[in-house]
């Protein structure tokens, strides 16, 4: 029973979702990452390309326009019950990003060739790995009736230690998304 019913609000949540749920399932992707963008202006792409980075949320950690190299922040995996959340480029995607602790960051090397810029985006993602159980619990910071009334203002005491987390290769998936996005961006949709 609770399975059909997750299974029902998962479905409940694509509909509502729409098409930019996945956005990228009907649309060609380009076969090859670097792709050459056919362009006169530097600045230009170097914009589009944040502008890309920014559709997909992505927080912008470094930018070099002398290198060409744009770097982002982590982002946590999107779910199924996430559907304005576009990092999670296809259905299987999205389903890992529901039943895992995923993030994903981006790196972006622009540079300039013959006849306009090569364009490649790398998307690296991770797992988490926690070492042990959280330690908190659904009633670790209420007060309990049957014993008398501790002084103790710090109950929730966190995870018995940090966070790890496994590389998992890279995101081919939102690799291609991202440079599909950004030619159809570039050529002014």
């Amino acid at each position: 029973m609770r399975s059909r019913r997750c299974l029902i609000i998962g479905l409940l949540t694509l509909i509502v979702g729409g098409c930019r749920t996945f956005p990228h399932v009907g649309q060609p992707a380009p076969v090859t990452n670097p792709i050459q963008v056919r362009a006169n202006n530097y600045d230009l792409v170097w914009e589009r390309t944040i502008d890309t980075l920014h559709e997909y949320q992505f927080a912008i950690t470094k930018e070099n326009r002398l290198s060409g190299e744009i770097e982002t922040d982590y982002k946590t995996g999107a779910g199924l019950f996430e559907p304005w959340h576009y990092d999670a480029a296809n259905p299987k995607e999205r389903i890992e990003g529901t039943f895992q602790s995923l993030r994903r960051r981006i790196l972006v090397h622009i540079t300039q060739v013959e006849g306009g810029y090569m364009v490649s985006v790398e998307a690296f993602k991770e797992l988490e790995d926690l070492p042990g159980r959280a330690a908190n619990s659904a009633s670790g910071a209420t007060f309990q009736e049957s014993e008398p009334l501790k002084r103790d203002l710090n109950l929730v005491v966190g995870q018995t230690a940090p966070s790890g987390w496994i590389f998992k290769g890279r995101d081919r998936a939102l690799e291609h998304a991202l440079l599909s996005d950004l030619v159809s961006n570039l050529q002014g949709r």
